[in-house]
C-alpha cells in the first residue's frame, strides 16, 4: 500500500516537473522582433559653388519672409545665401554691375530696362502684395475719407501734415514718387521728410513724429505692435505691388554663380515654396501677407 502511494507520488512530482519544463521552454521561445529599416534621410546636395549672393528689397527682410524661405532652401540645395536687402534701386544697381547672383524686387518698370538689355535672364513673377498709407488715428489729413491715393495725397500737402518718405530709391520710394506726380501735388519741403533708410525704421519715425507714410502692407503688419499708425487708405488698383525674381545673365557677368541662381530662381516658384509664400502671416497676423503668383 505504501509502495503504491509512493510510486504515485513519484509519478505526480515527475509529471508536475515535466509539465514545469514544458512551460518554462514555452515562454523561452519570445520572437526577437525584426528591426523596421528607418527611411534614409535625404542628403543634402553638395554644389560645385555653393555660395550665393541675393540682392533684395527691405521689405522681404522686415516681413520675415525670407527667415522661413532661405534656410529651407539651403537645407534643399546646399547653397548658402548672402542676402543683402536694400531698396529695389540699389539691389537692380547691384545686378547692373553683376555684384550679385539673383535678384528678388518690386518694381517692375525699373525691372524691365534689365530684361530689356539681358543684363537679367529667367524672369519669373512670384508673388504680390498691396501697398497703405498710414498715419496717426488722429488722421489730420481726413486720409480715411479720401477714396483714392490722389485725394488722399492732395489732402496730406493741402494740411500741415507730415510725410515720411524713405527717400532712397526702392520700389516703394518709387511707387510714393509716381504717386506725388499722378495727384500733380508737392507737399510743403519742411513737411516732407526723408529717412533714406529701409521700410521697418521709416515706419518707426512716421510713428514718432506722427506722421504719414506708404508702405507695403507686409512690413507694417510685421511691426504694428511698435507703432502709433493706423491704415487709413488701402484697397487702390494703384497700389498693387508685385515682386519678381531674376538671374543676373553669366553671359554678360562671367563671374556669377549662374546655377546657384537658377537654383533659387526654380526654388522661388516650386509649388511647395508658392504654397508657404501663400501661407506666411496666417498664423501671426490673420491674415496672408504675400499672395502667390508664379505661373499667373
Amino acid at each position: 500500500m505504501k509502495k503504491n502511494i509512493f510510486n504515485r507520488l513519484t509519478f505526480c512530482f515527475i509529471l508536475f516537473t515535466f509539465t514545469l519544463m514544458l512551460a518554462l521552454v514555452g515562454c523561452g521561445k519570445t520572437e526577437t522582433p525584426v528591426p523596421t529599416p528607418s527611411t534614409p534621410q535625404a542628403e543634402t546636395p553638395t554644389p560645385a559653388r555653393p555660395d550665393i549672393i541675393l540682392a533684395t528689397t527691405t521689405s522681404t527682410q522686415d516681413s520675415g519672409l525670407l527667415d522661413v524661405l532661405i534656410p529651407d532652401f539651403e537645407k534643399k540645395t546646399g547653397y548658402k545665401v548672402k542676402t543683402i536687402a536694400v531698396g529695389t534701386g540699389a539691389a537692380l544697381a547691384m545686378g547692373e554691375k553683376g555684384d550679385a547672383d539673383v535678384l528678388l524686387v518690386h518694381a517692375p518698370s525699373s525691372e524691365k530696362k534689365l530684361v530689356d538689355n539681358q543684363t537679367a535672364i529667367n524672369y519669373q513673377l512670384v508673388m504680390h502684395n498691396d501697398f497703405v498709407i498710414v498715419g496717426p488715428s488722429a488722421d489730420p489729413a481726413k486720409v480715411k475719407e479720401t477714396k483714392s491715393v490722389v485725394d488722399a495725397f492732395k489732402g496730406i500737402a493741402a494740411t500741415s501734415s507730415i510725410f515720411v518718405t524713405r527717400g532712397d530709391d526702392s520700389g516703394t520710394d518709387k511707387m510714393e514718387k509716381a504717386l506725388w506726380v499722378k495727384a500733380n501735388v508737392k507737399p510743403a519741403a519742411d513737411k516732407y521728410q526723408s529717412t533714406g533708410q529701409g521700410m521697418g525704421q521709416t515706419l518707426t519715425i512716421a510713428s514718432e513724429k506722427a506722421g504719414y507714410t506708404l508702405t507695403d502692407r507686409a512690413t507694417y503688419l510685421a511691426a504694428k505692435k511698435n507703432l502709433k499708425l493706423d491704415i487709413l487708405l488701402q484697397g487702390d488698383a494703384s497700389l498693387l505691388n508685385i515682386y519678381h525674381v531674376m538671374q543676373v545673365n553669366p553671359e554678360k557677368f562671367p563671374k556669377v554663380n549662374a546655377d546657384g541662381a537658377k537654383a533659387f530662381v526654380e526654388y522661388m516658384i516650386n509649388p511647395d515654396t508658392q504654397a508657404t509664400i501663400g501661407s506666411f502671416g496666417k498664423d501671426k497676423f490673420g491674415e496672408a501677407l504675400f499672395f502667390a503668383d508664379a505661373g499667373k
